[in-house]
């Protein structure tokens, strides 16, 4: 169980996560990453279709697209394209990473993730576990 000082901490960075994830266009599920090191936000994103493209995220039928990224690959691309390192950094984020994004967030270096809701596949999680990346998950945001 983390501290109170850093559970406070790891709370605020997911409020903020769940305030970038408005700013996602996608109807079905409103995701924001937020990847902090040194006590420093170095990155966010949310999810939402690639730079271009119109931002509806769901066809007709109301599935999402594939094309859409999510909030953590948005946030790791965020870093990729700076002169920030993800190494060694925490992710937050307001959903469970999907298998996909957990090969990013090992291979971008990222040694700690902090979620509020679970996804429903957890096979993400269970990646990032055997990759030795510590998972903690804060169901309860207030202060």
């Amino acid at each position: 169980m983390p501290n109170n000082k850093q559970l406070k901490y790891d709370k605020a960075y997911l409020r903020i996560a769940k305030e970038w994830g408005k700013l996602s266009y996608c109807k079905r599920r409103q995701v924001g990453a937020i990847i902090v090191k040194d006590r420093m936000i170095i990155s966010d994103g949310y999810n939402g279709t690639p730079s271009g493209f119109e931002n509806f995220c769901e066809d007709d039928e109301g599935y999402t697209k594939w094309y859409v990224l999510h909030a953590e690959a948005n946030a790791i691309l965020k870093v990729a394209a700076s002169t920030q390192s993800a190494k060694g950094a925490t992710l937050y984020i307001t959903m469970s990473p999907c298998k996909e994004c957990s090969k990013l967030i090992h291979q971008a270096g990222i040694v700690k993730v902090v979620y509020h809701e679970a996804y429903k596949d957890d096979s993400g999680l269970q990646f990032l576990a055997k990759a030795g990346i510590e998972i903690e998950q804060i169901e309860d945001l207030k202060a």
